[in-house]
């Protein structure tokens, strides 16, 4: 088992963007959110993490990845079978990190308001031995979780378009909720009107 150290060392973090915005209207996340793209938001907390590297995964609107910019620890992840829904993205994304990742975080590409005060937290209490990370804001449960490589497996195996969220009740008292600094860890971007709290 990976002692503390290790497990920092070895993060990696997943920015799940391949969904089709179709609530929105299309082009959601590539769409102008203060003064940027929305993605940036969440990419940009993911480098501000202690990780070695970023993988986006992209699917259904291609113009994501042209619109990332080209920071070394960029990495993109076509998920072919984008439309089966949020579990197939997150399949492709962890399938694609290293061998020797300790753990993951997850981040969604229409959350960009993550405050980034929150990812070391995260991160020391997965090192600590928790399963899994998440933060919690006002009694709620937000993004990202950081999940270690324990689980992988079982992230692997999700379908549908719940995501974690099963894995993650499952968990019990293995899973770490840490709170988080803001609300911004429960903010997300599904219609043209949406704005931050």
């Amino acid at each position: 088992m990976p002692t503390g150290g290790e497990v920092l060392s070895s993060l990696e973090a997943v920015v799940l963007a391949a969904g089709a915005g179709t609530r929105f209207g299309g082009a959601k996340l590539t769409s102008p959110w203060r003064g940027r793209r929305l993605i940036d938001g969440a990419v940009s907390a993911a480098l501000s993490g202690p990780v070695r590297a970023v993988t986006v995964v992209v699917g259904a609107d291609l113009a994501v990845a042209q619109a990332l910019g080209r920071d070394p620890r960029l990495r993109l992840v076509h998920a072919l079978d984008h439309a089966q829904g949020m579990a197939a993205s997150l399949r492709a994304g962890i399938a694609a990190l290293p061998a020797d990742t300790s753990g993951a975080f997850v981040f969604l590409g229409d959350m960009p308001l993550i405050p980034i005060d929150i990812l070391r937290p995260l991160a020391l209490a997965l090192s600590r031995g928790a399963t899994a990370a998440a933060p919690l804001w006002a009694g709620r449960r937000g993004h990202p979780v950081l999940f270690s490589r324990r689980v992988f497996p079982d992230l692997l195996a999700l379908v549908g378009d719940q995501g974690a969220k099963s894995l993650l009740d499952r968990l019990g008292g293995r899973l770490a909720l840490v709170e988080s600094p803001d609300e911004g860890v429960l903010f997300d971007v599904d219609l043209r009107t949406d704005s931050p709290p």
